[in-house]
């Protein structure tokens, strides 16, 4: 499976800690998680949505990642209602406890901002996270129509 990881320059590790930092949809305080997106397009959405509105970012970076098949999990969303609330209690218990149990590398999960695409969170501290491999952070110019006239 192939994705992508758009961020600034400074926060391109591929080793969780800016999740630990700053816990996400799918992750705990304290948690390593590293959020990337199925496609180009949903990493960059995704990262518009914490992007400084009316400001184009100037250090944007993104990272290909190549995961396999057998270290994926998919979360079933519709076994799961209230996912895709902002600040999701349903989405939050369900990371914190695949993470911790250590399920498996990555976890496919559905956009919240789209409800149609799949962002993939990796699990750094799970074994099989070894297997997953990634290119150096490339530079990209984001269009400034992303940010007003």
């Amino acid at each position: 499976m192939k994705a992508w990881r758009i961020s600034h320059r400074a926060y391109a590790r591929m080793d969780g800690s800016g999740a630990a930092s700053y816990p996400g949809r799918w992750n705990g305080p304290g948690q390593r998680a590293i959020y990337c997106g199925t496609s180009f397009a949903i990493a960059l959405l995704e990262r518009l949505c914490y992007a400084a509105v009316g400001r184009v970012p100037k250090t944007g970076v993104y990272i290909e990642i190549e995961i396999p098949e057998a270290a994926v999990e998919r979360f079933d969303p519709a076994a799961h209602s209230g996912w895709e609330r902002q600040r999701s209690a349903v989405a939050k218990s369900f990371g914190v406890k695949w993470l911790a149990g250590l399920r498996s590398a990555a976890l496919l999960v559905p956009s919240a901002v789209t409800r149609m695409d799949w962002n993939v969170v990796l699990n750094p501290a799970h074994p099989d996270f070894a297997a997953i491999s990634w290119s150096p952070p490339q530079p990209f110019a984001w269009d400034r129509r992303l940010f007003g006239p």
